[in-house]
């Protein structure tokens, strides 16, 4: 079991509709966390906490970064919170995504709207390695997008969204590569779009990061559970996940 631990937020700034960025300090949790692991987030006036994705890392300023769309009560509040205010936060919590990559492999990353975030903390991770990244953010319109600019710096990077206000029209399966042309992807968003993404590349090696409203996010009171394949039961999204193989979960 992760300890409760406090971290001071440093910044906060609205980077899209609905959509904040914190800058959240506390060495510990910096120095350990992984791309694709959370944080559950303890809101007062919320019975049960809420877990937010890691976007990002600095281990030198004992910094991370969290981004969050408000769509509720608990994020709402969230909202308000400003600097110098203090978190009550379990974590890192979590299984993250897997780092052992195909050298010289071809990698796609896929994130749709809040699924975004740990996407790109995983994309600078896989960016040290030699390998060929290729990125694919979907957001309903453009004033709901964030961070394609950070995403272009890294790797090259394709933004589709519902209605073409920013890149392409349509949704991020319209515009994926050939089979042929990937050797492993990671995706994390609705769990429509991982359907959809799981059956077009079926034929890949490939990763999902399950966006899941938790309980007790440490596995004890089996809130988030999701069918595993095989018929091998059922698995705990805050313990064995939020990070699966695409092919062992049944969305």
């Amino acid at each position: 079991m992760k300890m409760v631990r406090e971290m001071i937020i440093q910044q906060k700034t609205k980077i899209a509709r609905d959509t904040f960025e914190m800058l959240l300090r506390n060495e510990e949790i910096a120095d350990q966390a992984k791309p694709g692991q959370f944080l559950h987030i303890l809101i007062p006036g919320c019975t049960l906490r809420r877990p937010i994705s890691i976007a990002d890392v600095d281990r030198m300023q004992g910094t991370i970064t969290i981004l969050f769309k408000v769509s509720g009560e608990g994020t709402a509040q969230l909202a308000y919170f400003t600097e110098g205010m203090h978190l009550n936060v379990l974590g890192p919590q979590g299984k993250g995504f897997p780092l052992q990559i195909k050298e010289n492999g071809s990698i796609l990353l896929i994130g749709g709207g809040i699924g975004v975030p740990p996407i790109y903390f995983l994309a600078k991770n896989l960016a040290s390695q030699n390998c060929n990244i290729h990125a694919v953010l979907g957001f309903q319109k453009k004033e709901y997008a964030f961070y394609a600019d950070k995403f272009e710096a890294i790797c090259q990077t394709d933004v589709v969204t519902d209605d073409g206000s920013l890149g392409e029209k349509g949704f991020v399966t319209s515009i994926l590569p050939a089979n042929k042309e990937i050797d492993t992807f990671y995706a994390c968003g609705p769990l429509p779009m991982l359907k959809a993404v799981s059956v077009k590349l079926q034929n890949v090696s490939g990763f999902l990061s399950l966006e899941e409203r938790m309980g007790c996010g440490i596995g004890a009171c089996m809130a988030c559970m999701i069918p595993a394949n095989n018929d091998s039961g059922y698995k705990k999204i805050c313990q064995d996940g939020p990070v699966f193989s695409a092919k062992e979960v049944c969305l």
